[in-house]
């Protein structure tokens, strides 16, 4: 009876791991999130973000990640996104990141940390990547302060949707 039960317990444990690894699938997401040293973003540090993207048949949409703390002393940021698509030249866009109105900050909270995903696709148009390979996305902060600081972490998301 005794040897029973480990066979039990492992014949089981085989079985729910061959379901468990069946199910699984890639997941089209792709995020990153990097620190910002001492909490203070530097305009020379640059974080850059680079992902290779498959299916150029499918809309994605696209999400900066900013985390702050309550001594953050604006309720926006500026943003140079520096695009690298595979094969082309860097394209530089300017985006404002609102962070705050009237009634206190936009971002989900914990204790004094605040974070963001703001979407960087409109709600209303679809992006899709034009050739597949390798992208490359770089931050820089475009602020009149020196440096930027109480920014925690800055990071890019992607996610494939589902139409």
């Amino acid at each position: 009876m005794f040897l029973k039960k480990p066979f039990y317990f492992l014949f089981l444990s085989l079985i729910v791991c061959s379901f468990w690894l069946s199910s699984c699938d890639t997941i089209d997401l792709y995020e990153k999130v990097v620190s910002i040293p001492s909490h203070k973003w530097n305009a020379d540090y640059k974080p850059r973000f680079s992902f290779i993207i498959k299916d150029t048949s499918s809309p994605y949409e696209l999400f900066l990640i900013i985390r702050h703390n309550e001594k953050y002393a604006y309720n926006n940021i500026w943003i140079n996104f520096y695009t690298q698509i595979p094969g082309d030249s860097v394209n530089k866009i300017l985006f404002e990141a609102r962070l705050a109105d009237n009634k206190g900050w936009l971002g989900s909270a914990m204790d004094d940390i605040y974070d963001h995903r703001i979407t960087l696709t409109p709600s209303e148009q679809r992006y899709y990547f034009k050739k597949p390979g390798e992208y490359t996305f770089t931050l820089e902060h475009t602020m009149r302060e020196e440096p930027l600081l109480n920014i925690m972490n800055v990071g890019l998301r992607i996610e494939k949707l589902t139409l």
